[in-house]
């Protein structure tokens, strides 16, 4: 039986603006847990670098019914801090057999 592994996400939530009138935010970590992290193929780094200009790290599936944001949020897993991007794919989940329908792409970050 495949499992996944515990991801902290990181929400942000706006606190104030600045002196620019630019949001300012707070980030509260949250633990997800089940979430698959895959590797991308050599292509697919290639593609993501040639269409994007961003270096793709993983892929991320994130189970059914999570209800996060998971939008250019920062999210950490193995020791590493990394940086969502993209728009998150999501498929039908009663069409899906297995526990996860989402998807979403990280970059390294910091």
């Amino acid at each position: 039986m495949l499992r996944g592994i515990d991801v902290v996400l990181y929400e942000k939530h706006q606190t104030g603006e600045d002196a620019f009138h630019a949001p300012v935010y707070e980030e509260t970590p949250v633990t997800v847990h089940n979430v698959l992290v895959g590797a991308p193929d050599t292509a697919a780094i290639v593609n993501e670098l040639t269409l994007t200009g961003r270096r793709l790290a993983y892929t991320l599936a994130l189970p059914k019914g999570d209800s996060h944001d998971w939008h250019n949020v920062t999210v950490e897993f193995f020791g590493q801090k990394f940086r969502t991007y993209g728009d998150v794919v999501q498929g039908m989940e009663s069409l899906v057999p297995l526990a996860w329908n989402k998807q979403v792409k990280v970059e390294r970050y910091g």
